[in-house]
């Protein structure tokens, strides 16, 4: 996998962008283009690793939307939709005044991994480290039962990628549904399936992404399992100063590096040049 070169960024009818980004271990990052909001939650972290992590996916997110949107990163504006279960105000994230088909994206990262979705349809995604084998055994009740059983019968080497398939394909459902992780993960059955095992859950594509052997990752689609390209951002893509200022109405940023992607479905795995 590798960067897109600096063309204008388009979401495809149907389709799903996927970002994935290590973030820099040198250089400052574009801290100014957080809002509010998201600088007191940066500063709130007590490790410096994390509040970095924290920073770079933000960071990542709001320029990429920004590239898709053609608009600055610091003008985009977040809230969140009500929740499908509740009705309270913390359901998916979504941009504000954006307009009429404005893209769908999800956001997560784990010890030094960022992943972003960008889709026609509501996503979500996750990328998980690999846990170790006190954290399976600890967790493991929150699995759906028949999961629990696919667990019990791997080879105890096997059981902690396995776990963190499963977790992240759990936590990218239930964040593109909206309704996010709690109490209900074990109500969820996303495991790798057969003859005898429970449904899938109706009307949603849930897909393993290809990644690096210390982390999981998935995405969650609404609806068939779309065309999918992974893309990977060069480190230097969070820090400041990198990108166009914020004068500019027509934002359109540089990611240098050759215009092949890794391009995938639920058939099949390939590398091509997107269109």
């Amino acid at each position: 996998m590798s960067t897109p070169s600096s063309r204008e960024l388009h979401y495809g009818e149907g389709g799903l962008e996927l970002w994935l980004l290590t973030p820099p271990r040198q250089g400052a990052l574009a801290f100014d283009e957080l809002d509010e909001s998201e600088r007191r939650r940066a500063d709130a972290f007590r490790r410096h690793a994390d509040r970095a992590l924290y920073v770079a996916a933000h960071v990542a997110l709001r320029r990429l939307l920004g590239a898709y949107l053609r608009t600055p990163p610091r003008e985009l504006a977040f809230a969140r939709a009500d929740c499908p279960r509740c009705g309270g105000p913390h359901g998916r994230p979504v941009l504000t005044g954006a307009g009429p088909g404005a893209p769908h994206f999800s956001l997560s990262h784990s010890r030094g991994a960022v992943l972003i979705g960008v889709a026609t349809a509501p996503v979500g995604v996750d990328v998980e480290r690999v846990p170790g084998p006190e954290r399976v055994d600890l967790c493991r009740s929150a699995l759906h039962p028949y999961e629990q059983r696919e667990l019990a019968a791997l080879d105890a080497r096997e059981q902690p990628l396995f776990f963190a398939r499963l977790w992240a394909r759990k936590e990218a459902f239930l964040k593109g549904t909206g309704v996010g992780v709690g109490g209900w993960t074990s109500e969820v059955y996303l495991g790798e399936g057969g003859p005898d095992a429970p449904p899938r859950p109706d009307g949603w594509s849930v897909l393993d992404v290809p990644h690096e052997p210390r982390h999981a990752a998935s995405a969650a689609f609404r609806g068939p399992a779309p065309r999918t390209v992974v893309r990977r951002l060069p480190p230097e893509a969070v820090l400041g100063g990198d990108m166009p200022g914020p004068s500019r109405r027509r934002f359109t940023p540089v990611f240098p590096g050759p215009a092949h992607a890794l391009v995938f479905d639920a058939r099949d795995t390939r590398e091509e040049e997107p269109p």
